[in-house]
């Protein structure tokens, strides 16, 4: 897959964050790419990229959705990223209902989109990355159940993988789980909440993590994912500021 161009590349939560980083990077990466999310999202204009975005405006959530796109574009790549907001706070201040919107957003949304890959199918080639949390590694006691949305993902991931593999499909499932992202959605209230847990300044905390995942090296990262040989591939990796690694 050394050559995006004639790989049509749906990418689902595209309008902020990593996924608007993960969508720009394919596009500049010569992919035609379809900007799934709820809202429309700005990108930047053809003379930033050699590929083309096309947004979707749709709910990803909706177990419709992923059967119909898949009919319309016939994706060859696809990225999974949406996800909702945690609420920030411990566990005796969350209600169930706070406690559990990542598991009805993000496992619901893993769920519909990796059935339907599996269901469709999509094309023997086709690669379908996740994109849960290192949460799913360490828990985030202050974000509910976020961590063991995330966890249930990477499951999900290696359980479509076995399928697939059962069937003779030839379709590639891999699980990549980023560390923290200041400056994201989801990841700026989780580094204030954590800061002021440990009694930091937010930059004195981020100073103690390390390089920082940011939505560029996320899209250059998944880019250099899909372009590997699928035969060399982990089932999942961390991603850090400074790219892909091995999970522990």
């Amino acid at each position: 897959m050394s050559d995006l161009s004639d790989k049509t590349t749906i990418v689902v939560g595209a309008s902020r964050g990593l996924g608007h980083g993960i969508a720009t990077a394919f596009a500049e990466a010569g992919a035609p790419v379809v900007a799934v999310s709820r809202t429309a999202a700005p990108f930047a204009g053809p003379a930033d990229r050699v590929g083309t975005i096309s947004p979707e405006v749709a709910d990803a959530g909706d177990a419709t959705v992923p059967a119909r796109l898949f009919d319309r574009y016939r994706p060859q790549i696809v990225v999974l990223v949406a996800g909702a907001s945690p609420h920030m706070r411990p566990l005796q201040q969350q209600t169930w209902e706070t406690f559990s919107v990542n598991w009805q957003t993000d496992v619901r949304i893993t769920f519909h989109w990796l059935r339907e890959a599996l269901l469709t199918p999509l094309p023997p080639g086709s690669r379908v990355v996740v994109v849960s949390s290192g949460a799913a590694l360490n828990g985030s006691p202050l974000s509910g159940g976020y961590a063991g949305a995330k966890a249930t993902q990477r499951f999900l991931t290696g359980y479509a993988q076995d399928e697939a593999n059962r069937a003779d499909l030839a379709i590639t499932f891999t699980a990549v789980l980023p560390q923290f992202a200041p400056l994201t959605g989801v990841g700026r209230p989780a580094v204030q909440a954590y800061a002021a847990r440990a009694g930091l300044s937010v930059e004195d905390f981020l100073a103690q993590q390390g390089p920082l995942v940011t939505p560029e090296i996320a899209g250059a990262a998944l880019v250099e994912l899909v372009r590997a040989d699928a035969t060399t591939l982990a089932p999942g990796y961390l991603l850090t500021g400074t790219g892909l690694q091995d999970l522990p």
